[in-house]
């Protein structure tokens, strides 16, 4: 039998629940849990900001692992092997997005602790091709937010070029573990949090980034680019006002409240903005080949599983510097 945290409806707590568990098909493996981390993209679910979700559900999508048994065809692991599942679960491998490379824009996937159940659970089953190995990593709490504010971090810093100035506005799981490979690549990182959270600004300035303000404030030097993690629609023209001329504005969420009207003085000179979605298994293979030669460090509070919803509590009203990760008992 496994446990696992379920949604059965949005913007309800989840409740805990012992299932038979499940075996693994063609192509598929079956992984006992380690560690999951809790992502702000699990909020916009259980809060119901995305839309048809699979009821019920087992969120969470940033998981580590053991693999402890194998189905039909799904050769490239070992039992026992350590593995990371993140939130793209399956791409239809046939659609004219997956034919050209972009398969994070497939017309037909699945993800993840949305359409496929995930990682808030002692056990879950994944299509092999979309694991990874985590042979090198020996820490499977500090390992699990790699698995999504790593790879949307190190997508959207590929979006955001190679400008040396870099603006980080939201300083949560994704940004600490991108603060780390910026300086690894020798950028400067302003941090832009809330304002007045002076305990996300310290954490910050622990990292090395050369400045931490408020949202409200302006950076001391033009921004070559500025990505955008706070789900906040405000914060657009904000990081358009702090670029240079030809700089860039990523946006880096899955949701994002609405962007309000702006003067037209803001975008012109070449700015632009760009949007991220998903990502592919090369930006995981880059990335985790990438984080340990950048000495990346995550910062986590770790829960016992059944304290899910907690965990979602605290992340929700910004009580955790780092990334909340579900530990299974």
């Amino acid at each position: 039998m496994m446990r696992a945290m379920v949604l059965e409806a949005p913007r309800r707590p989840l409740v805990e629940e012992r299932r038979v568990t499940p075996k693994p098909g063609q192509g598929e493996i079956l992984v006992k849990i380690e560690a999951c981390a809790v992502c702000r993209t699990d909020l916009h679910v259980v809060d119901g900001e995305l839309p048809n979700p699979r009821l019920p559900l087992i969120p969470g999508h940033e998981i580590v692992g053991r693999v402890i048994a194998l189905g039909a065809g799904a050769t490239a692991f070992q039992s026992g092997q350590r593995v990371g599942i993140p939130w793209l679960g399956h791409t239809c491998g046939c659609c004219a997005y997956c034919r050209s490379g972009d398969e994070n824009l497939c017309d037909r996937p699945s993800f993840t602790g949305y359409t496929r159940d995930g990682g808030f659970a002692t056990h879950v089953v994944a299509d092999a091709r979309f694991a990874f190995a985590l042979d090198g990593f020996a820490d499977p709490v500090a390992a699990a937010p790699l698995m999504c504010a790593g790879l949307i971090g190190w997508r959207c810093l590929k979006k955001a070029g190679e400008g040396r100035r870099v603006g980080l506005y939201g300083f949560g799981a994704a940004a600490h573990i991108l603060t780390q490979v910026c300086r690894w690549q020798g950028r400067e990182v302003y941090a832009f949090t809330s304002p007045g959270d002076s305990a996300a600004q310290t954490h910050a300035r622990s990292l090395g980034v050369c400045w931490a303000g408020g949202s409200d404030q302006a950076p001391p030097e033009a921004l070559d680019a500025a990505i955008i993690f706070a789900p906040v629609g405000p914060l657009v023209p904000c990081a358009l006002a702090a670029v240079r001329k030809g700089g860039r504005v990523v946006c880096g969420g899955i949701h994002m409240s609405d962007i309000p009207a702006f003067p037209y003085r803001l975008l012109w000179e070449e700015r632009e903005i760009l949007s991220v979605a998903n990502l592919t298994r090369g930006d995981a293979v880059e990335f985790l080949t990438v984080a340990p030669q950048a000495g990346v460090r995550t910062t986590t509070t770790a829960y016992p599983l059944e304290r899910a919803n907690d965990a979602l509590a605290d992340l929700r009203d910004g009580r955790i510097q780092g990334a909340a990760v579900l530990v299974p008992s």
